[in-house]
Parts: C-alpha cells; structure tokens; sequence
C-alpha cells in the first residue's frame, strides 16, 4: 500500500501545511492533470462539447458559489444572476473591440461590484432571511436583463458572443474552449486550495462557525462577509463569461434563470460544503447523472423491455432524485466525505481500529 504517512517528518512550517504531503496524492494530481491536459486527444468532439467542457464551467461556477457558502457559511440563491452580469458584461466588452482576456477581467469586475451592492444590503440579515434576500437579487437581475434592450435585446433575444482571441490568435471549436476552461479552472482551483492557509481563509472560517465570537477576536464580520461576497461575485462572473464563450457561444436571458442557481446550489451541498474535490464531484453528479440516465433509460427502452413513452420521460428524472437523496442519506456531509472516509481507512489499512 502507498497510501500511508509512514516516513513523513515534518522539519518546517511549509513543509506541514504542504497540500498534498502524501507522495501517492502527489502522483494522483499529476495523473489527473496530465488527463486534463490530453483528453481532447482521447475523447470524441461530441464527448468533449457534451460532457467534459460544461462539466469544467460549471465547475469552476460551483466552486465560486461554495467560497461564500462553504467558506463563509453564507447561502446563496441568486447565483445564477451573477453569472448572468458576467456573462453580459463580458459579451459587450468584446463586442466593442476589448480583448477577450480584459473581457474576462470586466466580467468579473461588473458581477463583483453589482454582488457587493446587493450583498452589503443582505449582509445585516442572515439565515434564511439572506436567501430571501440573495433570491430577490435573482429576480431583479432578471428582470432588468429581459426589459433593458441595451443589455440583451429583449426577454426573446439572442446575443452572439464574438470569437474569443488569446493573444490576437482566433480559439475555435471545442477544443479551444476547452482548454480556456481548463486554465481558468485550474487558477480558481489552485485559489480555493491556498485560501484556507490565508488570514482571509481563517476569517472567514472563524465566522462561517460563530461570527459573533470572531467579532469578539476582533475580525469583522461585516468587512470579510463583503470580501467573501466580492471574492465569490468575481468568479461568479468570469463563469458566466466563460459559459456563454466556450460553450454556448451566445447569451440569451433564459440561461441564467433560479432553475440555474437552485442547481448551482444542489452542487455544493451534495459534492461537500467547503470542499473543493467535492465540488467537482458534486458538478459532475448534478450535470452529468441526468444524461447518463436519460442513456440508460433509452438502451434499456431499446433491448426490449416494456418501457412506456410516459415512463421513459420521467424515469430518468425518477432515478435522479432517488441517487441524490441514496448519497445525502449514505453520508449527509457530501460525496467529498465518502472519499474523505476512504481515505482515512487506507492511511491505518489493515489496523481498523487506528485513528489518523
């Protein structure tokens, strides 16, 4: 077995708050990296365009959503607004003759500043009152998209997004939408790893527990809510932006309605409040288990058995809430704790009984 702390000495600070101080995680990363980096060469086109790049976007949304959520203990119900500012924003910068990279730059600026607004106002609340307030900014945003033609045309519109350009070089297809998603990811991945070992990860820990005694130790509350709701807006927004260049290649109002943001938030609860691997894994389950569903629904349909048309449109959709609810039930804390639980059982594997 690899997978044991046997042999590791911590001599230094650095050396202890290393991310993957086990060499086999080490090895983990690398391969997933090196999969990341090649799968446009392992997978077919529709493969990649279906599966694997809106996966990547909505994971990097997901992990913007459960910064706020997971790291400062904050709910969020209007997310998908912020990714709609983003995504305009983005739309309209290009548009008028920016480059895609400081197109990017005003998506998430223009979400960060509107999500600041709107969260400075919500921030005196909290519980479920702050998702009344967060999903109020869902509905203004929507509403003020499909009723100013300046910003999408109308509620019917449809905005073409122009070619996004990396260095004045055209990316087309979904290979190179992919790997901008892929990089932004991997930034936003990397920043959600590292922000735990900051001051501004603490903070926001001390206050998603109690944010009256982290007052009390002197951090605002107030002030790193805010950060945390900025912090969260950006990402948020670059997604959008991202979502609407790579994948959809247009913006249009019914994109980023509550249905978007409810998902949003059913990836962060059942991947894992507070985990990044549990993130992805929670996008993945929320995105993908729909399709792979509908799939077998459909070859089982095919082989013969006696499936209605009635049934075959709603068995999928039957199938899909019972695994949510199985993985809640199995463990409430989220797939990430299941992998946690795994991992813990080979670090002492085969002494049962020892605790990591």
């Amino acid at each position: 077995m690899f997978y044991r702390q046997a042999g590791i000495r911590y001599t230094s600070y650095p050396a202890e708050r290393q991310l993957w101080p086990l060499g086999i995680e080490r090895v983990l990363m690398g391969l997933i990296l090196a999969l990341a980096l090649i799968a446009p060469a392992l997978l077919s086109p529709l493969l990649l365009s279906s599966y694997l790049l809106p996966w990547v976007i909505w994971s990097i949304a997901a992990l913007g959503l459960n910064l706020l959520m997971g790291g400062a203990g904050q709910i969020h119900l209007g997310y998908a607004a912020v990714m709609a500012i983003g995504a305009y924003s983005a739309t309209h910068a290009a548009r008028a003759g920016l480059p895609f990279e400081l197109s990017l730059l005003v998506a998430g600026l223009a979400s960060a500043v509107i999500g600041v607004i709107f969260g400075a106002a919500a921030l005196r609340i909290r519980g479920l009152y702050l998702a009344i307030a967060t999903l109020a900014m869902q509905y203004i945003v929507d509403f003020a998209i499909g009723h100013i033609p300046a910003i999408s045309g109308g509620t019917q519109a449809t905005v073409a997004t122009p070619t996004p350009r990396i260095l004045g070089i055209p990316v087309e297809g979904p290979v190179g939408g992919y790997y901008i998603a892929l990089v932004v990811c991997i930034v936003v991945t990397l920043f959600m790893l590292n922000l735990r070992r900051t001051s501004f990860g603490r903070a926001l820990a001390a206050i998603r527990e109690k944010d009256y005694a982290a007052e009390i130790l002197g951090i605002s509350a107030f002030r790193y809510k805010l950060m945390a709701f900025w912090t969260s807006s950006f990402i948020g927004g670059v997604a959008g932006a991202i979502l609407v260049f790579c994948y959809y290649r247009s913006v249009s109002p019914e994109q980023f309605h509550l249905e978007t943001s409810v998902q949003l938030v059913a990836m962060v609860i059942v991947g894992g409040l507070g985990s990044v691997l549990g993130t992805f894994l929670g996008a993945a389950l929320i995105l993908l288990a729909p399709l792979a569903l509908s799939a077998l629904v459909a070859s089982l349909a095919s082989s013969g058995l006696p499936i209605g048309s009635d049934l075959r449109a709603h068995l999928p959709l039957v199938l899909y809430g019972a695994l949510i609810v199985g993985f809640l039930i199995a463990e409430p804390l989220g797939l990430a704790k299941l992998y946690d639980n795994a991992r813990k059982y080979l670090l002492v594997w085969p002494f049962r009984h020892a605790r990591s």
